[in-house]
């Protein structure tokens, strides 16, 4: 096949993935690529610089040069009327079977998320995009292949697509010999195929933005959506967009990433399990930082709770939507006690949030959807909560630096960060993006959290055991066949599904052995992907 000027595509194409990779949509990813490339490159060296400053012993505070941001009276734009009430938001992969069953489990959105719940094989990505265009056509369906139709409802729930991350590429894809931001790809397909579609049916396009760390991230995006729109002769501030706020350094920068965003602005979500990594990974070098077992650092530990209802406070003051935490749990079929254990944590959950002030809260399981929905229609039975400001909230940098639980660390606890960091690689590496481990929906972040702190705990003189045994890289290497074994055993009793394990279990030593610590393990996998 032959491309537009300056583009180049390293692997085959199928007819129905050209209807997606049109000439026309192409030479709008390359237009986005030469307009936008450079500064995405120079605010990714930003990072870099300010992960050294970290290292050196500089801590995050609130920037004395957006001050007057910070202190003024602005508010961000009005949202459409349909974004008014987002009391219960489900996310999952675009795959087909899935996008249909997720815009008809009775939430009032759907997130179809190109990123942590989808690996980014090339049949994924553009496949997923197919998907999207024809969800948005109402002609998607899906058969099974015992005879059974999938089909969207007459009311659905309202889309949203998750792009990609800054820091990651889309390597299939070069534009003028580089490859093409995998955020600028995956927002540009979907945008040059569906802005015009959605509109004509009243929607819009909407956008969840992730793992930024500044609000320089958030200036680039603004612009990438005036160019969007002024390319495709869409008025300004037709797209809205949320932002998750899933990194240490966002926390600091809640007001000016809303500010970047005002006219495109729908709102800030607490990214709750990228928030803990993200912690981790940039403070894990601090001699002073550490955190416990993963099942023991919750929304209720003392820099989650600061960082949560900040970001409530946050949004009321900018009339914007304040979105909760995912519920990862899985409803347990097979264990009616273990189930309502389950239903109960997760009940307390969004119970929390509507009393904060939350407007709505995030679920992975249809099932969930319900008990979500009824906490929510008890505890606020307005369609959002922006009336209440918050005023009792004053949140610091110290508060949101408070690392807590620090202890204790067992080895049960190092022994699941393993287990669920091979369980997802291996199945990452196979095509797969979320997996349900022991009953919970595991996609990236939480693999990144197991990954990130076994790295810590060796690298930190403070990783010791409960027992006082100092967590080392041998002590993990002799666990790793252990593990490995009981995951193949799982397998052949269908507790887990088929996955990559033995590579999943040599591209960890690799992780947990290398320094500074790698970034991000999927641009990791990606690199090595078959």
């Amino acid at each position: 096949m032959t491309y537009p000027a300056g583009i180049a595509i390293s692997t085959s194409v199928t007819p129905e993935q050209a209807r997606i990779l049109t000439d026309d949509a192409l030479t709008f990813i390359a237009g986005l690529a030469r307009q936008f490339e450079p500064v995405r490159q120079s605010l990714l060296e930003r990072r870099v610089a300010r992960q050294a400053e970290l290292d050196a012993g500089q801590r995050p505070d609130f920037l004395s040069g957006t001050a007057a941001v910070r202190n003024g009276d602005w508010i961000i734009a009005p949202v459409p009327a349909e974004l008014s009430d987002r009391r219960v938001e489900i996310t999952g992969p675009a795959e087909r079977k899935m996008l249909i069953n997720g815009l008809n489990a009775g939430a009032n959105v759907y997130m179809a998320d190109l990123e942590d719940s989808m690996t980014p094989i090339w049949a994924n990505v553009i496949d997923g995009q197919a998907n999207l265009r024809d969800a948005v056509n109402r002609t998607i369906q899906h058969i099974n292949p015992d005879g059974k139709v999938y089909r969207l409802h007459e009311k659905t729930a309202v889309l949203f697509m998750r792009p990609r991350g800054w820091h990651l590429d889309e390597k299939h894809v070069l534009v003028d010999g580089r490859p093409v931001s995998a955020s600028l790809f995956d927002f540009g397909l979907y945008f040059f195929h569906n802005a015009q579609a959605l509109l004509a049916r009243g929607s819009a396009p909407y956008f969840y933005l992730p793992k930024m760390e500044s609000h320089l991230e958030a200036r680039l995006w603004n612009e990438v959506f005036i160019y969007a729109q002024r390319e495709l002769n869409l008025p300004q501030g037709t797209i809205k967009a949320t932002v998750l706020i899933e990194t240490i350094l966002a926390a600091f920068e809640m007001d000016e990433i809303l500010y970047e965003l005002r006219e495109h602005s729908a709102g800030l979500n607490c990214g709750r399990w990228d928030y803990i990594f993200s912690c981790i990974k940039k403070f894990g070098r601090d001699p002073n930082f550490l955190l416990a077992d993963r099942g023991l650092v919750s929304m209720t530990s003392p820099f989650m709770r600061a960082y949560s209802q900040l970001l409530i406070k946050t949004c009321h003051r900018r009339n914007a939507h304040a979105m909760g935490g995912m519920a990862a749990q899985i409803p347990i079929k097979s264990d009616p006690v273990a189930n309502d254990i389950a239903m109960a944590k997760v009940r307390a959950d969004k119970e929390r949030e509507a009393s904060d002030g939350h407007d709505g809260t995030w679920v992975a399981h249809p099932g969930l959807v319900p008990l979500a929905k009824e906490v929510f229609d008890r505890l606020m039975p307005t369609p959002n909560q922006l009336q209440n400001k918050r005023d009792d909230v004053h949140t610091t940098a110290a508060g949101l630096l408070n690392f807590a639980p620090q202890g204790p660390i067992t080895e049960a606890g190092l022994r699941l960060n393993i287990e669920v960091a091979l369980c997802y690689i291996g199945v990452w590496l196979s095509g797969t993006g979320c997996v349900p481990i022991h009953d919970l929906m595991e996609d990236a972040a939480t693999a990144e959290i197991s990954r990130c702190q076994v790295w810590q705990w060796i690298h930190s003189p403070r990783g010791v055991l409960d027992d006082g045994r100092k967590v080392t890289l041998g002590l993990v290497r002799a666990l790793l066949p252990e593990v490995l074994a009981g995951i193949n055993a799982g397998v052949n009793a269908n507790r887990f599904i088929p996955g990559h394990y033995e590579q999943a279990a040599q591209v960890f030593d690799e992780l947990i052995a290398k320094t500074p610590i790698v970034g991000f393990l999927t641009s990791y996998c990606y690199e090595v992907m078959a």
